[in-house]
């Protein structure tokens, strides 16, 4: 089989059920702290997993909204952490695309697309992560025909194996800018990644810039007021982050469906979460197909409840096995609670706190 014959070319490809087979099989390897998905990476890079997000233009695929999700859900029902790496740089990708920076897409594109480079973002400062403090974290000042900055990014994805990192930082008058910084620029400081309780490996932590000078040809967008509403590229969260929620879920009630076989009383249960998957999916499906009649912050609610129901289902059914380290069960359960903190707006997290306080909301 030649590598063009291995590219995923739509989601209904049966090369996608030999790659979900080869991610859920290496899934275990990376409920470690020190482990990273290079070989899972390699892999999608192999079907065109990367082409997915990126216009023909460009020399991408260009799916469509809605054949994205559907990709999404199919990776993340078998590898959370992989999915969620490819996410950040998908991120990075599609920003890099939407530039009108010519020099920056022909310089980065193409062996981003290829699988030659890693790129990865961080931007949820300007977002939903650390704006509730005075000043902001990261910091660019205008220089010549530099932007120096200072300061910090919080959440960084695998900022240890970038080559790129799509970041966003904040001007004195308040605008902000999306620039991309080479990681071996003098300057940037990837620290250690942080010890997460689900997903550590995908070696996410802080990166600090001290004195950074990145050149002004590397600027994405901006400056600009609320730069993460300028079209730049895809935002964070949103439904990309309840599909993934989705895709877990799936993976914990096909193991409840797995299990029925031969415990007919999980089989209602079964039939109950499969029938709120199912729902869920043409949901999400409908929205990322245009206007909807849920919001995103319906959808997200909605996932979340359902990956957290979903996986402590699966862990009750697998019993004292499931709670042995190494059990998919048990990863998944810890991998559900990334949903409670990652990019998940404040309605959201109201709706859940009043749930558990058993408050009508």
């Amino acid at each position: 089989m030649t590598d063009s014959d291995r590219r995923i070319e739509h989601p209904d490809d049966p090369t996608m059920d030999e790659l979900a087979d080869r991610l859920s099989d290496l899934a275990t390897s990376l409920d470690s702290d020190d482990s990273w998905p290079a070989r899972q990476l390699e892999l999608c890079a192999q079907h065109g997993v990367f082409e997915w997000f990126i216009t023909p233009e460009f020399g991408g695929q260009g799916w469509s909204n809605v054949d994205v999700v559907r990709g999404y859900l199919r990776l993340s029902a078998a590898c959370l952490t992989t999915t969620f790496v490819i996410t950040q740089r998908a991120g990075a990708c599609r920003r890099i695309a939407a530039s009108s920076n010519a020099w920056l897409r022909e310089t980065c594109l193409a062996p981003l697309i290829q699988g030659h480079r890693f790129a990865t973002v961080g931007v949820s400062h300007l977002t939903t992560s650390r704006r509730h403090l005075n000043k902001p974290v990261l910091t660019a000042t205008a220089q010549g025909a530099h932007y120096v900055l200072d300061g910090y990014s919080p959440w960084v994805t695998g900022a240890g194996f970038a080559d790129w990192l799509v970041i966003g930082a904040s001007l004195a008058d308040g605008r902000q800018l999306l620039v991309t910084v080479p990681t071996d620029l003098p300057g940037v400081e990837v620290d250690p990644p942080l010890p997460l309780v689900g997903l550590s490996a995908s070696q996410t932590g802080p990166v600090r810039f001290a004195g950074a000078e990145v050149p002004a040809q590397w600027v994405l967008a901006g400056p600009a007021t609320e730069i993460m509403k300028q079209g730049s590229g895809a935002t964070s969260g949103g439904l990309q982050t309840s599909t993934l929620a989705a895709g877990l879920a799936d993976s914990a009630i096909s193991f409840l469906e797995c299990e029925s076989e031969r415990r007919p009383n999980l089989a209602t249960v079964c039939r109950a979460l499969r029938a709120e998957w199912n729902q869920l999916r043409v949901d999400l499906l409908a929205a990322a197909g245009g206007p909807s009649d849920h919001t995103i912050q319906d959808l997200r609610t909605r996932a979340n409840r359902l990956v957290l129901r979903a996986t402590r289902a699966a862990l009750m059914a697998a019993k004292g096995t499931g709670y042995i380290r190494g059990h998919a069960t048990g990863r998944w359960c810890r991998e559900a609670l990334f949903f409670l903190v990652w990019s998940c707006p404040q309605p959201v997290l109201d709706a859940h706190l009043c749930e558990l306080a058993s408050l009508g909301f």
